[in-house]
């Protein structure tokens, strides 16, 4: 412990006593990272998150063109090509909102003499500092190593979204487990149908491949759609129960008592969804404008880790 500005300073990792909403705005670094595109350059996350679109492409193609497209029933095909094609686009759509979004990056270096005159505390008053990235720690916030950044409400780092969960992006996050898990349920009930057809036609017209190809694509198609639905379905399940109890995923392993009010479980779904229950909650789309986005790829190019 060292004075400094007439308060305790201290260099640890957890209970910080600032609040949620302070932030640091003294220096104009950070409003030059507000102003870039958020990308983390790790490479397990960035292969893990090209391996998500690949799986997600090898499903829409087995479906459509295995499965749909030859079948006689046009209704039939018509109707689930679409469902099947939007969710796609939405489970892709809410992956790159999550990756691409700043999860809740607190600032580096920001732990100098000049911010800590502008925080105005007390004489004896305790705040911590992260020893990792030099940044003043705000409540529940948490140093993730791969971001090499403190990070606002993290529950976790996804190497399959090559980004950490956090307090920004994790609307994003649920909204791609439960597209992907619905797109795997999808997927296999389709599979399902089609074996019967198959079977039933006696592997006559049922596809435009041939039985043994038709039957290795259907197999891995199946192992796939079961291994993402059992994923994501638990993952989902977890994040709106940590949401709906207000405690991340860190937070509840570590076993750390509260220091904030808890939110009822409504408030925090709002909270984290935006605002009065509406289909924008589901919309991965709802608040992203392409016109800012080229501003700051103009302006600044990707935000980085270092």
């Amino acid at each position: 412990t060292m004075q400094s500005s007439g308060h305790r300073f201290r260099d640890v990792e957890h209970h910080p006593l600032l609040p949620e909403n302070d932030s640091y705005d003294s220096s104009s670094s950070e409003a030059d990272m507000a102003e870039r595109v958020w990308f983390i350059r790790d490479g397990c996350g960035m292969v893990c998150a090209i391996m998500t679109w690949l799986l997600v492409v090898y499903a829409d193609f087995v479906v459509t063109f295995v499965m749909l497209l030859p079948s006689k029933d046009f209704w039939y095909s018509v109707i689930n090509g679409v469902l099947f094609n939007c969710l796609a686009v939405l489970a892709l759509s809410s992956h790159l909102r999550t990756m691409l979004t700043d999860p809740g990056a607190v600032p580096k270096g920001n732990a100098t003499k000049e911010y800590m005159d502008n925080l105005q505390l007390k004489p004896g008053e305790v705040i911590y500092k992260c020893p990792k990235c030099c940044s003043i720690k705000p409540e529940r916030a948490h140093h993730c190593s791969i971001c090499k950044r403190c990070i606002r409400k993290m529950d976790h780092h996804c190497p399959w979204v090559n980004n950490c969960v956090g307090e920004k992006n994790q609307r994003f996050f649920v909204l791609f487990t439960m597209y992907i898990a619905l797109i795997s349920a999808h997927a296999l009930i389709l599979c399902g149908f089609q074996f019967f057809s198959c079977v039933r036609g006696q592997w006559t017209e049922c596809s435009d491949f041939s039985p043994p190809v038709t039957v290795i694509l259907m197999i891995f198609l199946c192992l796939e759609g079961f291994l993402f639905l059992t994923f994501t379905a638990v993952m989902f399940g977890t994040q709106i129960h940590s949401i709906c109890n207000d405690e991340t995923e860190i937070e509840r392993l570590k076993s750390e008592k509260p220091t904030w009010e808890r939110r009822l479980r409504w408030e925090g779904m709002k909270s984290v969804f935006g605002g009065q229950p509406s289909l924008l909650w589901i919309n991965p789309f709802a608040g992203f404008r392409i016109r800012r986005l080229l501003l700051r790829a103009k302006k600044g190019g990707p935000e980085f880790s270092v």
